[in-house]
């Protein structure tokens, strides 16, 4: 059965409470409270978004986002009463999309997650536009929109969903610079997302596409603004 949410929780009472409130408002959802129940239930079933907490009986969610995202690519929203910086460094460093900090609003997290769905599913379905409209090449570096994928000297290496729609609006505005605000507007609708969960973002893309990624051609830091795509990669 597919779900479109998957909530892996050890706190009983707020993950059913939290897959009764998605469910009543028209977003199926599915809880698990520990790593070994995730896995099981992902074996028969899917989901299009999970919601991660950290700290899990078992096993750490940290390890158990690596595990899924050895089969996955699909959103991994972690969600912590662990607000350290190094949490949240771990936790988009290792696969996850997203990092919410407990206690969050059911509203706001709902939004969030109705409009990560809907970026996810358009994302995926292909370009019919024409057959190279869904490629694009900074350097040597080919972006196939279609597969999600970037390939750089022969290695072809799959874009998580978080960095696929910060890239595609690199593209989309390329050659101006974009301020941080705007990227979180238009990415993850909202103004309240801290800088590290975009600068983690941004250095694994950079890591995909440029020769340096410490020195970047193509995506670079305007200080004190934004970012900009350089198409021309000067230097």
């Amino acid at each position: 059965m597919h779900y479109s949410v998957l909530i892996i929780d050890d706190e009983k009472e707020l993950s059913e409470y939290t897959a009764k409130y998605f469910n009543m408002s028209g977003v199926s959802a599915q809880y698990a409270l520990d790593a070994s129940s995730a896995l099981e239930f992902m074996k028969d079933n899917t989901c299009s978004l999970i919601l991660l907490d950290i700290n899990l009986g078992d096993e750490s969610g940290f390890e158990l986002c690596q595990k899924i995202r050895q089969t996955t690519d699909i959103p991994i929203f972690f969600i912590s009463a662990r607000s350290a910086e190094d949490d949240m460094l771990l936790a988009l460093s290792i696969g996850g999309d997203d990092y919410i900090c407990k206690p969050y609003s059911l509203s706001v997290l709902l939004a969030k997650v109705k409009a990560e769905l809907k970026r996810y599913e358009s994302s995926h379905k292909p370009d019919e536009h024409s057959e190279d409209s869904h490629i694009a090449k900074l350097g040597d570096a080919v972006i196939d929109l279609k597969k999600a994928t970037i390939t750089k000297n022969g290695a072809e290496k799959p874009l998580k969903a978080m960095e696929y729609k910060i890239l595609v609006y690199l593209l989309r505005n390329s050659d101006r610079v974009i301020p941080k605000e705007e990227i979180f507007e238009k990415i993850w609708d909202t103004s309240f997302v801290g800088d590290v969960t975009l600068n983690v973002h941004i250095r694994h893309l950079r890591e995909k596409i440029e020769d340096d990624a410490g020195a970047p051609r193509y995506i670079k830091t305007i200080w004190g603004v934004g970012f900009m795509l350089d198409t021309k990669g000067t230097v």
